[in-house]
């Protein structure tokens, strides 16, 4: 199950994390973010243990948004050893981002 993390937490979770990480910057407003929300979902099952999946609401957590420079939602941005390796901007099916997550790893 994807992990909500905030301003306050980010570091700690996702830039500190021992295993690759897929953040998803969303909004609850958002349809094309909802259209991805379940395959979010999908993906932390799949890669449970190989792959932390965190989701970050832009609108509670302006700042982690701004310092990832985050300009259009949903964007998925995938951390590894702390450094964004991989992003991708707006909806996507799952195999796309699964392919994503492979090379991360």
């Amino acid at each position: 199950m994807a992990i909500e993390v905030n301003d306050a937490n980010f570091e700690e979770v996702v830039l500190k994390s021992e295993i690759p990480v897929l953040v998803d910057f969303w909004a609850e407003w958002c349809g094309p973010c909802r259209m991805v929300a379940p395959v979010v979902e999908e993906l932390s099952q799949d890669y449970d243990g190989k792959l932390l999946v965190t989701k970050v609401d832009v609108d509670s957590n302006p700042n982690t948004a701004m310092k990832f420079g985050i300009r259009n939602i949903p964007t998925i941005l995938f951390i590894k050893n702390g450094e964004v390796v991989d992003k991708h901007v707006g909806a996507a099916p799952k195999s796309a981002l699964a392919s994503k997550v492979d090379a991360v790893l």
